[in-house]
């Protein structure tokens, strides 16, 4: 069926239900005459007749009443969902589907998640994921969180952490019967706790950097990576594929684990882990919220990423530039400046 065709059922229901063409020629805001014309051709292109006219009155033939106790129930449906759609476009709500790691996730959403669902009640939040690059498109999701390298081409990209420091940690029993690594080399000596990427099978590497302090006076230390791509090829009895968990068997005193600091913070504070080599573990830029297109951005999604920049803000990294990214078209993610347009975050 055409859309002209649509339209001309639509308008029959009018002068059908209006027993006039007057009527119903106002509320199309199109003259009697056009609107006549218009139902005399869908009548043709149907082969039936559909109402009877005289010069002063309008009505359904049988065929016509019929015609009418269908289609008006149908497009009264049809008009109830734009006007859905309507409300969708306008207020938080329906279902928010984000591609994150539990750990990620504690970082940005678990602060807010609370505050987000008693303001938009009407938001059901679903997160999940793998720790790898995915295509949220393809996955269903509709929007991601994670490093810059899982921002696809052609994605819009919101910085939502500062810096963030990664940190190796055992608990006070393990180093009551083991030394403390000195240099990340030692860690060929320890019981490291591997976390096994669940996509590709891959173990996650060990990064670190080494410090080199210059022969000059007075210079500040340099920092450059030691090894091949500064990875250190740790191993040990326990492999996980998940970061958190690794944490946990980290604090039972299973071995080391390589995490970040803001997941470990907590049983750092406590007392419960230890961090070493504090002077080789390296930070990175943090995590960004990435989403398909820039425009029309669903309402429960705008929503979020206004009070995950909110949060940030009012947790002390308002001096901290959260850069808005978009990710032209045609150039690689992860490479120089140029490569992508900034502009501040969007309001």
């Amino acid at each position: 069926m055409r859309n002209s065709e649509l339209t001309d059922l639509a308008a029959f229901v009018l002068v059908a239900e209006h027993l006039s063409f007057r009527a119903a020629a106002d509320k199309l805001a199109v003259t009697p005459s056009a609107l006549s014309h218009r139902l005399r051709q869908l009548e043709q292109t149907l082969g039936v007749r559909l109402l009877n006219r005289t010069t002063r009155s309008v009505s359904p033939t049988d065929a016509g009443r019929k015609l009418l106790e269908q289609l008006a129930p149908a497009l009264e449906q049809i008009s109830g969902a734009v006007d859905s759609l309507q409300h969708v476009r306008s207020q938080p709500a329906g279902k928010l589907t984000i591609h994150s790691v539990p750990m990620i996730t504690e970082i940005v959403i678990a602060p807010i998640w609370r505050k987000y669902l008693q303001l938009y009640p009407d938001v059901q939040l679903e997160i999940g994921g793998t720790q790898e690059m995915i295509d949220i498109v393809a996955h269903g999701y509709d929007a991601g969180i994670g490093p810059r390298e899982f921002v696809a081409l052609d994605m819009t990209a919101v910085r939502v952490t500062p810096t963030l420091q990664t940190v190796v940690v055992g608990s006070p029993s393990y180093f009551a019967r083991h030394p403390m690594p000195k240099t990340p080399q030692d860690l060929l000596q320890h019981n490291c706790i591997q976390n096994r990427l669940r996509a590709s099978q891959a173990l996650l590497p060990w990064t670190f950097i080494s410090k080199r302090t210059s022969q000059r006076s007075g210079q500040t230390p340099t920092r450059s990576l030691i090894g091949k791509a500064g990875v250190v090829p740790v191993t040990g009895n326990i492999i996980v594929d998940d970061i958190d968990i690794a944490l946990r068997a980290a604090v039972d005193g299973v071995g080391l684990a390589y995490t970040l600091e803001t997941s470990a913070e907590l049983f750092i504070r406590s007392g419960h882990v230890v961090p070493v080599l504090e002077g080789w573990s390296p930070a990175f830029e943090g995590m960004y919220l990435y989403y398909p297109g820039k425009r029309q951005v669903p309402p429960a999604l705008r929503a979020l990423i206004d009070m995950v920049k909110t949060t940030q803000t009012s947790a002390g990294h308002a001096g901290e530039e959260l850069p808005f990214i978009e990710l032209l078209p045609g150039r690689a993610h992860g490479r120089s400046e140029g490569a992508r347009r900034k502009t501040k975050l969007a309001q």
